[in-house]
C-alpha cells in the first residue's frame, strides 16, 4: 500500500509528508525523546499487547514508557485510582497508548470478587481528557465490506464528554412528581425548576428518570477538532443531532458548530471544495448507507458509541478500526483498539487451546500514539517507522495471511483452518515481515 494512503488515514494527517524511500538502513533502535503512557488491559488483548511490544515495538524503538496496569484486578485493588493516575499522566506527557479493558457488569463483579462495579476506564479517561474520539477503518483491498458501496473511509468523530456517560439516573416507586432544578450561584434563592413528569394513581409502580449535561467549552473543542480533521482529510463534515426533539440540548450543539464554521472555517472549506452540514441523525444514517464514504461524521457521545461500531462492521471487522482520543487543543492523544477484550478467545487460551485473534487494531493503537509522539517531538524517523509498521500489517493481510475473523469476512462459513493463522504465529509473521521491510531500506 502506498504511503499516501496510510498517511491520510492518520487522525491529524501527521504522517502525510513522510518519505519512506528516504528511510535509513535499520542498524539500531530509534531514540524516542518524549515519554509515552502505556496502559495494560485484560484477557486476550493483554496477551496480544505483550506480543506487540516484544515483537514489533521494543526491538526497534528506544522508548521511555510510564506504565499503568489497568487490568481489572489492579483497578479494584487501587479503588480505580490507577485509571485516574493514568489519565493525568497522559495530560503530562501528551501521549497515551491503551490496551482494551473490561468494564464490569454483575457477572464480572462475581467472577473477580470485586469490591464494586467499577465504571468504564475509557469513560473515566475521556472525562478527564475532555476530547474527541476519532475512529477510522483500516482498509484492506481483499477484505469485503458488508456495505459494498463504501469505497472510501468514514471517519467518526465522537464527542467524548458528558451526555449519558456523566448522567445521573433513578428508578422511582409509586406516584409522584419528577422535576429538574438548576440553582444559580449568582441567585441561589431563585432556582429554575422544570417540570418533567407527574405520575399518579395506584397503577403506577416503578418508573425511571435521567438527567445529563454538557458544556459550551467542551462542544467548542469538539467542533474545532472535527473541522480541523475535515480540513486535513480534505473531506466534508457532517454533524448529526436530533434537535427537532431536544431543541435546547441538541440545539446548542447545532448552534455552536454553525457559529464556529461561519467565523473560522467557511473560507478554508470553500477553498478546498468541501462543505459542512448539519443533518438530523435519522436522515444522516440513511445517507451514510447510500454514500461511498469519504467524509467526517461528528456525533454526540452516545450516538458515536453506537454508530462507530456499526460503521466498523460495515467495513468488515471491529478488528480493523483505529480509535484516537484527541484533546481540544490537539496536543494530547490517547489511542486504543476500538474493540473489547475478546473474552471468548481468552477462555480458549486459558485452556491451552489455539486462538486466532486479530491484533491489527491494537498494533495501530501503538502506531497512532507513537505517530503523535513523533509529531510532538518532530521525530521524522519515528514517524517513518509508524508508517512502515502500518503498511506491513496491511500488506500481510493483502498477501492472504490473516486471522480467523478476516478469513470469515472473505470466505464466510466455508472458511477452514487452512485459511487463517493462529494468534502467536500471526504475530511472529508480522515481526518477520517488519524486520525484512526495515532491513531492505
Amino acid at each position: 500500500m502506498a504511503l499516501g494512503r496510510i498517511a491520510r488515514g492518520g487522525v491529524f494527517g501527521q504522517l502525510r509528508n513522510t518519505s519512506i524511500t528516504s528511510f535509513r538502513r535499520w542498524n539500531s533502535r530509534i531514540a524516542v525523546k518524549g515519554k509515552v503512557v502505556e496502559m495494560d488491559g485484560d484477557e486476550m488483548t493483554r496477551v496480544i499487547w505483550a506480543q506487540i511490544k516484544e515483537k514489533l515495538i521494543l526491538p526497534h524503538l528506544s522508548l521511555d514508557i510510564e506504565y499503568f496496569d489497568l487490568g481489572l484486578e489492579e483497578r479494584d485493588r487501587t479503588q480505580d485510582q490507577v485509571t485516574v493516575d493514568a489519565a493525568f499522566a497522559i495530560l503530562r506527557h501528551g501521549v497515551g497508548i491503551k490496551c482494551a479493558t473490561i468494564t464490569p457488569d454483575e457477572a464480572r463483579v462475581e467472577e473477580f470478587n470485586l469490591s464494586r462495579m467499577w465504571k468504564s476506564p475509557n469513560g473515566t479517561i475521556r472525562g478527564i481528557l475532555n476530547g474527541t474520539v476519532f475512529r477510522e477503518p483500516i482498509l484492506c483491498d481483499n477484505i469485503p465490506k458488508l456495505v459494498p458501496g463504501w469505497k472510501r473511509a468514514i471517519v467518526c468523530g465522537r464527542h467524548a464528554y458528558g451526555d449519558q456517560y456523566s448522567a445521573q439516573d433513578m428508578v422511582f416507586s409509586g406516584a409522584g412528581r419528577l422535576e429538574m432544578k438548576f440553582t444559580s450561584e449568582a441567585n441561589p434563592t431563585d432556582p429554575q425548576v422544570l417540570h418533567v413528569q407527574t405520575r399518579s394513581g395506584d397503577a403506577v409502580r416503578k418508573w425511571c428518570g435521567l438527567t445529563m449535561f454538557n458544556t459550551s467549552e467542551s462542544i467548542t473543542g469538539f467542533a474545532n477538532a472535527c473541522f480541523q480533521t475535515a480540513i486535513l482529510k480534505e473531506w466534508p463534515l457532517y454533524l448529526s443531532t436530533k434537535n427537532t426533539i431536544l431543541k435546547r440540548y441538541d440545539g446548542l450543539f447545532k448552534d455552536i458548530f454553525q457559529d464556529i464554521y461561519d467565523s473560522q472555517y467557511k473560507a478554508k472549506f470553500k477553498e478546498l471544495g468541501i462543505w459542512y452540514e448539519h443533518r438530523l441523525i435519522d436522515d444522516m444514517v440513511a445517507q451514510c448507507l447510500k454514500s461511498d464514504g469519504g467524509f467526517v461524521w461528528a456525533l454526540k457521545n452516545y450516538d458515536g458509541d453506537v454508530l462507530s461500531d456499526i460503521v466498523a462492521q460495515g467495513y468488515g471487522s471491529l478488528g480493523l478500526m483505529t480509535s484516537c482520543l484527541v484533546t481540544p487543543d490537539g496536543k494530547t492523544m490517547e489511542s486504543e483498539a476500538a474493540h473489547g477484550t475478546v473474552t471468548r478467545h481468552w477462555r480458549r487460551y486459558q485452556q491451552n487451546e489455539e486462538t486466532s485473534t486479530n491484533p491489527i487494531a491494537s498494533i495501530f493503537a501503538w502506531t497512532r500514539g507513537l505517530a503523535h509522539r513523533a509529531k510532538l517531538d518532530s521525530n521524522e524517523e519515528l514517524a517513518q517507522f509508524c508508517a512502515i509498521l502500518e503498511s506491513v500489517c496491511i500488506d500481510t493481510i493483502q498477501a492472504g495471511d490473516m486471522t480467523k475473523d478476516l478469513a470469515i469476512c472473505v470466505k464466510g462459513s466455508s472458511a477452514t483452518s487452512d485459511d487463517y493463522i493462529e494468534t502467536l504465529k500471526f504475530m511472529d509473521l508480522l515481526g518477520k515481515n517488519l524486520t525484512k521491510r526495515l532491513q531492505s531500506r
